[in-house]
């Protein structure tokens, strides 16, 4: 059963990530195939962590992705336009959920998506508690 419509909590800034629909993503059903998504996904999880922290932070901490869960609602065919929009929900020791809203060129919902990402220590790989100092570069603007 789907869940409910992810809308962003009013404190979190939302980051776009413009989506590339290529060829080789259509499937036999002509649209977006759903592997594509979880890229999709991962990509608008990666792009706000890489534009919001410098090169120094992102050498010292990485994330991992434990889990993804994807509610798909409508098609998106292969001439369309499309848009992830990622916030990060409150974090839990190393962990965080991040939020995904993907919407074609009219805004309207195509899929939505909860990750969950674990902070570790880029040299260790260790699980790290998400510092105090890192949560507001992901609030509101």
């Amino acid at each position: 059963m789907a869940r409910a419509t992810l809308t962003p909590r009013e404190d979190r800034e939302v980051f776009d990530v413009p989506l590339e629909i290529r060829p080789e993503h259509i499937d036999d059903n002509g649209h977006v195939n759903n592997v594509v998504y979880v890229g999709w996904l991962q990509q608008a999880g990666t792009s706000h962590w890489n534009a919001r922290f410098d090169a120094e932070t992102r050498a010292r901490w990485s994330w991992v992705a434990l889990r993804h869960e994807i509610d798909y609602v409508r098609a998106l065919a292969p001439d369309a336009t499309a848009v992830a929009r990622t916030w990060v929900g409150d974090p839990q020791g190393p962990r965080f959920a991040r939020y995904v809203r993907i919407e074609d060129g009219e805004g309207r919902l195509c899929a939505q998506g909860v990750s969950e990402w674990c902070l570790v220590d880029a040299t260790t790989m260790r699980p790290t508690r998400i510092p105090a100092t890192m949560l507001p570069t992901f609030e509101r603007r």
